[in-house]
């Protein structure tokens, strides 16, 4: 009996024991639970506040730049052929060579044609000198039926002879410039200044006028061409009445070339939705070449004195743009904006004014009207020197109105 006593009396000592030390630990626990939020800054009775880095709304003048691929084409490329079958005299250039406007590239055998054109001038001369004698004849004939020694129809019969001659002449004179344009044919020269490409005539060579001879293309000045998304058409087309300038980028060179635009397609590719457009560019060392793809970039408008801030910033929900702003409490509000043009890692919008502090990372443990603190290791991201706004396009499809180098906002939820 005395020993199940003692084994009782020892069980409700230990269950004393664990029991104080739980409801010390409690105690503890609960008062180190209310110091929290305050050393935190969050408000007594709320939740904790949410750790986000700020960046700083900026105003700024931002370029609308349309960049997308091109391709070199020659503004002016002439294929050369023969307008008769004759054989080939002689060769005068070489292949690759830079010639210049009505440079003789080709000879052709001309001899029947010198021939033809010597017979054309001998039959001129015979039918001229008949027909200076008919006028002799058509005077004298005048003065005789003047004195009555012979009757008018004599005179007008000479006079006939005489009008058939002069147009016998005329068929002569016609004939000697037809026999002179045939022998023009037997040599070929340059139509245009520019480079031929390769050449396969050699003398002997009986060519025709289905057959070309070589090709004369024009490298200076030469032109680019480019397609725009249509959404930028009426920009274009102001800019091309302005002569806006574009820059063409060129593998190998550092500084890009630049040019003026000059022609837009008058009509829209409707499966890409793009205007062809072209700009020309002086040439002189022959850095473009035809055929040879080249980046393109043409500011079409600018946004003035816009807002700008970090496109991480936005959140796309189910009613629109917005972003969180802070204000000096420290308390978030989100705010529905409008993106006017994203470019690089920044993007302008309307809803918000220069200088407020905007959420660019943490966006998605914000709640509208709590409190934030902002973090210490990260400063922020504030927009940086104006970039200039480009609308990338990837060849062969239709462009796209967000930057290249951004990331598309992130979904959150409201």
């Amino acid at each position: 009996m005395k020993k199940n006593v003692a084994v009782a009396l020892a069980g409700v000592l230990i269950v004393a024991v664990v029991g104080g030390w739980w409801s010390m630990s409690a105690d503890k626990s609960a008062a180190k639970n209310a110091k929290a939020p305050a050393a935190g800054g969050a408000p007594a009775g709320g939740g904790a506040a949410a750790l986000v880095t700020l960046a700083t709304a900026k105003k700024q003048d931002v370029p609308v730049t349309v960049q997308v691929n091109g391709s070199v084409v020659s503004l002016n490329s002439v294929d050369l052929r023969p307008q008769v079958t004759n054989t080939v005299s002689a060769v005068h250039v070489k292949e690759g060579q830079f010639v210049k406007a009505g440079q003789l590239l080709f000879s052709l055998d001309d001899r029947n044609d010198q021939a033809n054109l010597a017979r054309a001038k001998a039959q001129q001369k015979k039918d001229e000198a008949t027909l200076a004698d008919l006028e002799r004849q058509y005077k004298r004939s005048q003065e005789l039926v003047a004195q009555n020694f012979i009757a008018k129809s004599a005179a007008d019969a000479t006079l006939s002879q005489l009008e058939a001659q002069r147009a016998a002449v005329a068929a002569d004179r016609a004939a000697v410039q037809s026999a002179q344009v045939a022998l023009g044919y037997a040599t070929l020269r340059a139509p245009i200044a520019g480079r031929i490409g390769a050449v396969n005539i050699y003398p002997g060579t009986l060519v025709q006028p289905t057959l070309s001879l070589v090709t004369v293309t024009q490298l200076d000045p030469i032109a680019v061409s480019f397609p725009v998304p249509e959404g930028n058409l009426q920009d274009l087309l102001e800019a091309a009445r302005s002569r806006s300038k574009v820059e063409a980028v060129v593998t190998g060179r550092r500084e890009p070339l630049t040019g003026t635009l000059d022609f837009v397609d008058n009509t829209v590719d409707p499966q890409i939705g793009t205007v062809r457009a072209k700009a020309v560019f002086a040439n002189a060392d022959q850095s473009l070449w035809p055929g040879q793809f080249v980046g393109t970039r043409i500011t079409v408008r600018t946004l003035n004195g816009v807002t700008v801030v970090p496109a991480a910033a936005l959140m796309m929900l189910s009613d629109g743009a917005s972003l969180y702003v802070v204000d000096q409490a420290k308390t978030a509000t989100r705010r529905k904006v409008k993106a006017l043009h994203t470019f690089g890692t920044q993007v302008a919008v309307s809803g918000i004014e220069p200088g407020e502090q905007v959420v660019i990372e943490g966006s998605q443990n914000v709640r509208p009207g709590g409190k934030v603190r902002v973090d210490a290791k990260a400063p922020g991201t504030a927009p940086g020197a104006p970039v200039n706004g480009t609308t990338g396009v990837t060849p062969g499809s239709a462009a796209s109105t967000d930057g290249t180098d951004i990331k598309p906002p992130r979904q959150e939820r409201a």
